[in-house]
């Protein structure tokens, strides 16, 4: 069994959320890139994730997908980095509320309305999110008492929540709200958040260089 972390993705996708934690965790690891349509969809990495995608980590004999519990995961395998609230703290409700929000209510909610696909007025209740309104304003409340998901402590699911908020931004797909301007302002200059990009960010250069 590896102690070794081992972190596969490519360098676009959501695995530079995942990139983050793990700068943030201050833990060695390895990385493993992989590219669309061929290695991410060769029978070895599908023995690791049947969906084919990335971003995956292992570790110690276990795979875990899927960004926010990648981060939920690595924040309890690893307490010292101060990530995750204990079980038995009071603020380990809110951590999770907030994690999962963001990779259920919220990714679907801003999916759909990037597709054309949001469910019209009359069958809003049978959406998980309810209306594209409604879940950007529960989401501006749990950034704008700021300066973090947790008030003044820093963990794991400003990691999701601030790269939803961040590429959202970025790409348009969220209102440019100030609490979510200041909140990814916030986050975007976080040493291991400077680390993380300035790395996916050499590999697409490098990338690019071998193609062109």
């Amino acid at each position: 069994m590896s102690d070794e972390i081992v972190f596969y993705t490519n360098p676009m996708s959501r695995g530079r959320i995942v990139r983050w934690m793990l700068e943030e965790l201050g833990q060695p690891y390895r990385t493993e890139v992989l590219e669309y349509g061929t290695t991410m969809k060769a029978p070895a990495y599908l023995a690791i994730n049947p969906m084919g995608k990335v971003p995956a980590v292992a570790w110690r004999g276990v795979v875990v997908t899927e960004c926010a519990a990648i981060c939920a995961w690595l924040a309890d395998a690893f307490p010292k980095a101060g990530l995750a609230p204990a079980f038995d703290d009071p603020a380990r409700g809110p951590w999770l509320r907030w994690l999962f929000f963001a990779a259920g209510p919220l990714e679907a909610a801003v999916t759909a309305k990037s597709l054309g696909l949001l469910a019209p007025a009359d069958k809003a209740m049978q959406a998980g999110y309810g209306s594209f309104e409604s879940t950007i304003d529960t989401l501006e409340t749990a950034v704008a008492r700021g300066p973090y998901i947790l008030g003044d402590r820093f963990s794991a699911a400003d990691v999701y929540v601030g790269s939803q908020i961040i590429w959202g931004l970025m790409f348009r797909t969220l209102p440019e709200r100030p609490a979510f301007k200041a909140y990814a302002d916030r986050l975007s200059t976080r040493p291991a958040a400077v680390r993380a990009r300035e790395i996916d960010d050499a590999l697409i250069a490098a990338a690019a260089a071998r193609t062109g």
